[in-house]
């Protein structure tokens, strides 16, 4: 539903609008083609024509009003998620900083396990560091150990289920 000045234009509406600008497209197309090809054995008269002209220059403003508006419409939404989507991203980041503090990671330890979130692999990590595969092993180890996770899966379920709990608390605290 798309709000247009206190009145609420449904998609019914939105569809009756282009119904109607197809309709009367058609019938100038028909108009024409029954012109070019005399094949016209009724004539249309002039007072039908200018009222057919009326409903749909009416439509075609109509038209593209409601165009305006919906354009308008979803380029607000586009900025709401794109805001949203920012400040889920910072929200994530500082989550990250504070859990790889409180678990005392090392700063190669806080690198692989950013890498490890961001789906990297064992041997993709080790050939960003420019370290060998084992070091990453053992590395992925300690931060498992000292995170109190039993691997990979579980290390990236703890920052979600987190992230989404903190976002619920947020929207209850709004209402």
């Amino acid at each position: 539903m798309i709000s247009i000045s206190g009145i609420r234009a449904s998609s019914l509406l939105l569809a009756a609008i282009v119904f109607l600008q197809v309709s009367f497209s058609l019938f100038y197309i028909v108009d024409m083609a029954m012109e070019i090809f005399g094949i016209r054995k009724v004539a249309v008269s002039w007072e039908f024509r200018e009222t057919v002209q009326i409903v749909t220059i009416i439509g075609l403003l109509l038209g593209a009003f409601l165009g305006i508006v919906v354009l308008k419409h979803i380029g607000q939404s586009l900025r709401e998620v794109d805001n949203r989507m920012l400040a889920a991203s910072g929200q994530f980041h500082k989550l990250m900083r504070r859990r790889f503090e409180e678990w005392g990671l090392s700063p190669s330890e806080k690198d692989v396990a950013l890498f490890t979130i961001k789906g990297l692999s064992n041997s993709e990590i080790a050939q960003v560091r420019g370290k060998s595969i084992g070091t990453i092993k053992a590395q992925c180890n300690a931060i498992y150990q000292k995170a109190n996770v039993s691997g990979r899966t579980q290390l990236v379920s703890h920052f979600i289920e987190e992230l989404v709990a903190e976002s619920n608390e947020a929207a209850l605290d709004e209402t």
